[in-house]
């Protein structure tokens, strides 16, 4: 099983990324949020993400990057459990919680929202028949 988060798969479109907050729907699963919206792109993925760790929650430049990288890390891990769909999707993870959390903890986090995820696109799939 290929485990690449390949460059093409983060999203850095400026307009995308305000699409996204825009009309975009979420789903929480403590501390995570997910943000998602149904996307075009000019790539051949499925998927394009974004990961984002608020300022307000952690003011110093190194412990936002370093739950980036684990928030990246985890999803790497993890993102052969999101269904294969037709439509491409823009997603947008962001850490909401106030406190640092074990890579193990963000993990197990990271798979339940995946799999809420999974259903959500699961009936976005059907309405759009």
């Amino acid at each position: 099983m290929n485990y690449r988060f390949k460059k093409e798969a983060h999203l850095k479109s400026r307009k995308t990324i305000r699409l996204l907050f825009e009309d975009g729907k979420q789903l929480k699963k403590f501390p995570l949020k997910l943000m998602f919206s149904p996307s075009l792109f000019s790539e051949d993925v499925k998927r394009q993400v974004a990961f984002s760790v608020p300022k307000r929650n952690f003011k110093r430049a190194v412990d936002r990057n370093h739950l980036k990288r684990l928030l990246r890390e985890s999803y790497r891990l993890q993102q052969h459990n999101i269904k294969e769909t037709k439509t491409q999707y823009a997603l947008m993870f962001i850490y909401i919680g106030k406190e640092k959390i074990t890579f193990e903890a963000l993990q197990d986090k990271m798979e339940q929202l995946l799999l809420k995820f999974n259903i959500e696109i699961n009936s976005y799939e059907k309405e759009n028949i």
